[in-house]
This record gives structure tokens, C-alpha cells and sequence, in this order.
């Protein structure tokens, strides 16, 4: 499970693949959904690759992403904006709290990914109520 997540850690949109499909495969899919285009791009080391670098700088979107123990030639990351991916961390732990999902017990990806919008319409839900 991909997913793309606004600054504030709720998810805007769900990408799904295989469980050994490498994870820089999904990025091209997360940054077609049909969302506003990112400033930056938050991602562990397993999306770090030169390709994936090199598509999101064409598309004016700064990738901040550590680079792999085992990479030869040393890139920059902005570790300080880094630290915000601790917002999408914890927006994966409370998705994760639907045992549904955390378990995945539906048998087709469409089945998976319509239960995900719901557990991300709950998560987007305090934004809108109660406000005066």
C-alpha cells in the first residue's frame, strides 16, 4: 500500500501493489492522482532511485528522500523537511488501527482500496465538524 498524504498526514489518495514489487514502481501512479501537484516529496529509501529523482525534478517537484546505504555516489537530503514524513508514519499507524486493513482480509484490490477510502474519509472527518 502506497498513499499520498497533504501536509498535515491525511491521505489524499491510495496506490496498491504486489507485496514484492519494489516501491519506486508505484511513484509515477501516486503522482498522477488527481490531486494538487506537490511542493516536495517525502519517501523512505526504498523509493530512492536516480530515475524517480530525475522524473520528479522535470516535474518541478523537490525529492527528499535519504539515500541507500549502498549507493556509490552520495546525494543531499534535506533531513530537517524529512522530518515531516513522521506525519505520513503516523498517518499509516492509524489506517493501520482498522484491522480490516491491517490484516487485509479482502481478497481483490478493489475490495482493499474501497475499504481504504473509508477508514480515509474517517481520518479526514475531524476536519469538518465542529468547526464554527
Amino acid at each position: 500500500m502506497h498513499a499520498r498524504a497533504d501536509g498535515q498526514g491525511r491521505p489524499l489518495g491510495f496506490v496498491i501493489t504486489g507485496g514484492e514489487a519494489s516501491d519506486y514502481k508505484a511513484v509515477d501512479d501516486l503522482i498522477a492522482l488527481p490531486v494538487a501537484k506537490p511542493r516536495l516529496m517525502l519517501a523512505d529509501k526504498g523509493y530512492d532511485s536516480d530515475d524517480v529523482r530525475a522524473n520528479l525534478l522535470i516535474q518541478g517537484i523537490l525529492p527528499v528522500i535519504p539515500p541507500k546505504a549502498s549507493r556509490k555516489q552520495a546525494i543531499a537530503c534535506d533531513f530537517r523537511a524529512y522530518k515531516d514524513r513522521n506525519r505520513i508514519e503516523r498517518m499509516f499507524n492509524k489506517l493501520k488501527q482498522f484491522r480490516r486493513i491491517a490484516t487485509r482480509y479482502d481478497k481483490t484490490a478493489v475490495s482493499f482500496l474501497g475499504f481504504l477510502a473509508i477508514a480515509a474519509a474517517k481520518l479526514w472527518i475531524p476536519t469538518y465538524v465542529n468547526r464554527t
